[in-house]
């Protein structure tokens, strides 16, 4: 049987509020020649069940269901159980462009030696289901990426960005299992430090839907996984600037997703005790962080979310 152009691999646990959307995203595809992967890692809620009833509809989904183990582990796991050369992730409570896989698809056929690539995010609120109306989307770097891209801002953000070829994944050793915070970043410094090339799409193509009960609101344990991972791959010397960036985006992700304007004004505080030439080296997103933080002291959390994310 000859394999799909993708490996799309899904973890889901007690998602069952946003898997819906999320599947029907990568469903409708305009390049319907995948396979879709779902892992449920243990769910406690109807995700399970609303898996199945998916599976039952559209043989392109696979449905795997483990006791839990983490993100990471679900993950690995789904791409071993794939077959094509190109595998993409998505995370539950997330959504894709129509295009999203036919732009990749493109971007590695016109590169055969292009090891990785991943494009533009809108920010939504957590019940979105398209990606139009958004008031805030990451950019990429007009260069290949490198360890310093991806410990300082990520472009990346997310393992829904990420289109990976099987090899390069392999030869990585995939996502370290024992980790659910910065594992997409570990991922991706891994492959850059084994000498991956890795280059965006200057397109939107991903809906980042925030969850106020989901990780990407725990941003101390993100940032204690940074810390890990920054360690991993660059000396002492190099972190403070680093740190003061990642704390000026964890300052803008609690804005975008209605955190407390403590918190938003913590990291930004922070980064700028760090190093206030790397926190306002580019002077506009330094200042406007910055603002915003003091700004939404004044705002409650719902006009927050709307205007930041």
């Amino acid at each position: 049987m000859q394999a799909p152009s993708f490996t799309v691999v899904l973890p889901v646990y007690n998602a069952a509020d946003t898997i819906d959307a999320t599947i029907a995203s990568v469903l409708s595809q305009t390049i319907d020649d995948l396979e879709l992967i779902a892992i449920d890692d243990g769910s406690s809620d109807g995700s399970l069940a609303r898996l199945l009833d998916w599976a039952a509809r559209d043989a392109r989904l696979r449905v795997v269901s483990i006791p839990n183990g983490g993100v990471s582990k679900a993950r690995n796991l789904g791409v071993n159980l794939g077959r094509s050369a190109l595998v993409a992730f998505i995370d539950a409570d997330d959504i894709w462009a129509p295009t999203k896989l036919a732009h990749h698809l493109a971007a590695h056929r016109n590169d055969p030696q292009l090891s990785a690539s991943y494009a533009r995010i809108a920010f939504l609120p957590q019940l979105a289901t398209s990606l139009e109306n958004c008031r805030t989307v990451s950019s990429i770097v007009p260069h290949g990426l490198t360890l310093v891209d991806v410990l300082g801002e990520n472009p990346v953000c997310s393992a829904s960005n990420f289109v990976v070829r099987r090899e390069w994944f392999v030869r990585c050793g995939g996502f370290e299992d024992a980790l659910s915070y910065a594992e997409d970043q570990d991922l991706v410094a891994s492959l850059i430090a084994r000498g991956a090339r890795i280059a965006g799409i200057d397109e939107v193509l991903v809906g980042y839907r925030f969850s106020p009960d989901g990780l990407s609101m725990d941003l101390e344990r993100m940032y204690a996984g940074w810390r890990l991972v920054a360690h991993r791959y660059l000396g002492a010397a190099d972190l403070k600037s680093l740190e003061a960036l990642y704390c000026r985006y964890l300052s803008r992700r609690t804005l975008r997703a209605g955190g407390t304007p403590v918190a938003a004004l913590r990291y930004a505080l922070s980064g700028l005790r760090l190093s206030a030439s790397a926190f306002l080296r580019d002077r506009r997103r330094g200042i406007a962080t910055i603002s915003a933080a003091l700004a939404s002291f004044f705002m409650p959390a719902p006009l927050r979310r709307h205007f930041f994310a």
